[in-house]
C-alpha cells in the first residue's frame, strides 16, 4: 500500500468519532496533528449506538495498544432482535449473528466511544473552540480560517465535521441535505428492567420503524440504562426557526400513546435534559471527496440514514484507511495518498449508502422529490 512520509502537518476539522480515531492514528504515525473543533472541549453528549461488528474491527484494526480493550469494556455485545407491532404482540424474535472468536456488535453510548479514543489521544493536539470559517489550498499547503484564533497553514485538510460540515461546502458546492422524512427523539434512562441482557426492541408502525430500545448495560454506578429513540413521520418545516421550535419539544403526546404502555412510559421517565432531537437527512453518493490536499471522512462525505447503522462504523473505516496511506514508508505525496483513499473508499460508501436509503424508503421514510428539503443551505 503507497503511503506518504511522516511529520507531515495535517489539519482534521471536527472531534467527533472519526475525526478522534483519525487523529489519534496519525499522532502514533509521527504526523503533526491538530484536531479542530468548535465546542471549547470534547463532546460527549449524545446516546447510544449500534456499533456494527466492522466497526468494531475498524477500531481493532487501528492497531491503538489498549484501545480494542477499552471500547468493549464499555459496550456489550447485542445478544437478541426482537420486533414487535404497535400492540405490543411479537412479529420476530432472532439472535444476533456472531461467528466463533469473531468480534461483537456492540451497543454502546456514545459517550464511551469517545472517551475510549480519547484516553489514547494526546490533548497537546486538541484545539477547542475553534470554529472552520473557509479555507483554501495550492501547491504548496492548506490554509484554514477559523472564527476565533489565528490561521493553521500546513500539508493536508481533512473535514470530519459531519452532517453540516463546512469543508465540505468548499470542497463540493453540489452537497445538499436530503430530507428522509423523520423528525427523532433519543434518549437514555436508568432502567434494567424493560430490556436487558443485550436485547434490541423495535416496534414497527404499519410503514416503518416508529421505535426501537435497547439494553446499554450499567452506567458507572452500576445502573442499568435503556437507550431509545422514536421516529415520528412528518413534513419538514420551511423556516429555521419553526424548525428548532420544534425539536425542544418532546414526544408529542398523541404519537406516544400509539406505543405500548410499558415502552410508553421508558420515554416517559426519561429526563428532558437526556433528550436529543433533531431531523433525519442523508446526502446523495458525492462522486469524489477529495481535491488536491483537502479530503472529507465520515458523514463529512457521505452522510446516511441509521436505517442500516453504518454511519458510525463508515467514518471509523474511513479513519483507519486513509491513516493507512499516510503511514510513513513510502515516497507517495500527499495529494497522492488522498487520491488512494478515495480509490478505496468510494465504492464500499456508495454501496453503504444505497442501501440505506434503500432501506428507509422501503420501511416507511419518504423524502420530497423536487426541492433542497435541507431548506437550501449546502452543508
Amino acid at each position: 500500500m503507497s503511503s506518504a512520509p511522516a511529520g507531515l502537518r495535517i489539519a482534521v476539522v471536527g472531534a467527533g468519532s472519526s475525526g478522534l480515531l483519525l487523529s489519534l492514528i496519525l499522532q502514533r504515525q509521527g504526523h503533526r496533528v491538530s484536531l479542530f473543533e468548535r465546542s471549547p472541549r470534547l463532546r460527549t453528549e449524545g446516546c447510544g449506538i449500534l456499533l456494527v461488528k466492522s466497526g468494531v474491527e475498524a477500531v481493532a484494526a487501528a492497531a491503538i495498544p489498549g484501545l480494542l480493550d477499552d471500547l468493549l469494556a464499555g459496550g456489550h455485545p447485542v445478544q437478541r432482535f426482537v420486533f414487535r407491532n404497535l400492540r405490543g404482540d411479537l412479529i420476530d424474535a432472532s439472535p444476533a449473528e456472531r461467528e466463533a472468536d469473531a468480534l461483537p456488535s456492540l451497543l454502546i453510548h456514545r459517550r464511551a466511544i469517545l472517551d475510549a479514543l480519547w484516553r489514547h489521544f494526546d490533548p497537546a493536539g486538541f484545539q477547542g473552540g475553534r470554529c472552520l470559517v473557509s479555507w483554501s489550498q495550492s501547491q504548496e499547503g492548506v490554509e484554514a480560517q477559523f472564527a476565533e484564533g489565528p490561521p493553521w497553514t500546513g500539508d493536508l485538510l481533512i473535514g470530519a465535521d459531519g452532517v453540516f460540515s463546512k469543508v465540505a461546502a468548499l470542497l463540493r458546492p453540489e452537497r445538499r441535505l436530503q430530507y428522509l422524512g423523520d423528525r427523532v427523539w433519543r434518549g437514555v434512562v436508568t432502567d434494567d428492567t424493560f430490556c436487558a441482557g443485550g436485547d434490541f426492541f423495535v416496534y414497527a408502525r404499519g410503514r416503518g420503524i416508529y421505535a426501537n430500545f435497547f439494553d446499554l448495560g450499567p452506567d458507572g454506578e452500576g445502573n442499568g440504562r435503556t437507550h431509545w429513540g422514536f421516529f415520528q413521520e412528518e413534513e419538514l418545516p420551511d423556516d429555521r426557526e419553526t424548525r428548532q421550535r420544534l425539536l425542544e419539544e418532546g414526544v408529542p403526546a398523541a404519537a406516544l400513546a400509539k406505543l405500548p404502555a410499558d415502552a410508553a412510559a421508558i420515554i416517559r421517565a426519561t429526563d428532558p435534559e437526556g433528550v436529543v432531537a433533531n431531523w433525519s437527512f442523508d446526502i446523495d453518493p458525492l462522486p469524489a471527496f477529495v481535491a488536491g490536499r483537502v479530503a472529507l471522512i465520515g458523514d463529512a462525505a457521505h452522510a446516511m440514514s441509521s436505517s442500516q447503522a453504518r454511519g458510525m462504523t463508515a467514518g471509523l473505516e474511513d479513519a483507519v484507511a486513509l491513516a493507512a496511506w499516510l503511514a510513513p514508508g513510502s515516497s507517495a505525496t500527499p495529494e497522492l495518498a488522498l487520491q488512494h483513499y478515495q480509490q478505496e473508499r468510494l465504492p464500499v460508501v456508495h454501496r453503504y449508502q444505497e442501501r440505506s436509503r434503500q432501506v428507509s424508503h422501503r420501511t416507511g421514510r419518504k423524502r420530497p422529490p423536487s426541492r433542497d428539503s435541507a431548506g437550501g443551505p449546502t452543508a
